[in-house]
C-alpha cells in the first residue's frame, strides 16, 4: 500500500435510513468523510488528471448511494459506500466515516456514526499485482 490519501470531507446528503419507522418516512441528513488510499505518485509526477482518481465521480456515486438505497443500519450503509468507492480502478482501500446528524435519541448529541475500512482484494479487477 502506498499510504497516499485523497480526502473528501463533510459531504452532506439526504437519505432514508434507520431502523425506526419514523426514520423511514422522510429523508434525514447524513455526513460522510471518505479517505481514499491510492498511489498519488503518477499524478504528482506528471500533473496529469488522467493519472489520479476523479473526485467528482466518487462524490456522485456516494450521493447516489445514500439518496437511492435504504438501510436500517449505518454499518450497512457505510459498507455499501465503501463498495462503491472500491469500484474505482485506482482505489486500493477506503475508510468511510458516516454520521447521522439528527439521531433519534433522548439526549443532545451532534451526531452518531460509524467508521469502516475496506481494502481491495488482491485478485480483484484493478487490484495491484
Amino acid at each position: 500500500m502506498s499510504g497516499d490519501l485523497i480526502e473528501i470531507l463533510g459531504l452532506r446528503v439526504l437519505g432514508i435510513h434507520g431502523a425506526l419507522a419514523s426514520e423511514q418516512e422522510q429523508p434525514q441528513p447524513f455526513e460522510i468523510d471518505l479517505f481514499v488510499e491510492t498511489d498519488l505518485a503518477p499524478a504528482g509526477h506528471s500533473d496529469d488528471l488522467g493519472k489520479t482518481i476523479d473526485y467528482g465521480r466518487i462524490v456522485d456515486s456516494a450521493i447516489r448511494t445514500v439518496a437511492s438505497e435504504h438501510h436500517q443500519l449505518l454499518e450497512s450503509l457505510a459498507a455499501s459506500l465503501a463498495r462503491c468507492v472500491l469500484a474505482e480502478d485506482r482505489v486500493l482501500a477506503v475508510t468511510v466515516a458516516l454520521r447521522k446528524l439528527r439521531p433519534p435519541l433522548p439526549a443532545d448529541v451532534s451526531s452518531v456514526g460509524v467508521r469502516v475500512t475496506r481494502r481491495r482484494i488482491a485478485d480483484a479487477p484493478g487490484a495491484p499485482a
